[in-house]
């Protein structure tokens, strides 16, 4: 017996198996372009603007890249912010979640920098940091998302009112 998805939490169309892909961007060749130049172009401007973050605010040797961590605590805030709306007010924007949510967002955050930092801190005999900067990433990126999905949806109710 399939339950249906809880009211509250929207169905990811890239994984509700229900529905095809060609019904969840458009008919045809022409919505996956468009999707995928939507993701292209947002990509290009998340990770320039990563890239940009690091340059102003660089790493000194041994200790956390705090840099890596606050890119990728926003962006997941932003996250948390984009999915409400694009799930309970700007429903009919089909671009929006792949431009902003796989394109900027998704080239903003970083998993594989993240990555390589806590390799580069254990190389450099630091792995207090290295274990404090993998514990910081996870809990400030969890709570920024959380955070920002009930503050979002409550300021979305509150304005329906």
């Amino acid at each position: 017996m399939e339950s249906d998805p809880s009211p509250r939490e929207p169905v990811d169309s890239d994984v509700d198996l229900r529905q095809s892909a060609a019904a969840a961007y458009g008919q045809g060749r022409g919505g996956e372009a468009a999707v995928l130049a939507a993701i292209a172009a947002g990509g290009a401007i998340g990770a320039s603007a990563r890239y940009l973050v690091g340059l102003a605010w660089p790493t000194t040797s041994g200790s956390l890249p705090w840099a890596t961590l606050a890119i990728n605590a926003v962006g997941c805030l932003l996250i948390g912010v984009l999915m409400v709306l694009v799930s309970e007010v700007w429903i009919q924007q089909r671009l929006l979640r792949p431009f902003v949510g796989t394109g900027i967002l998704g080239g903003f955050t970083t998993f594989s920098t993240y990555s390589v930092d806590i390799q580069q801190l254990i190389a450099d005999g630091h792995p207090g940091a290295a274990l404090t900067y993998l514990a910081a990433t996870v809990v400030g990126a969890l709570a920024a998302v959380w955070a920002a999905t009930r503050t979002t949806r409550a300021l979305v109710n509150r304005s329906r009112r």
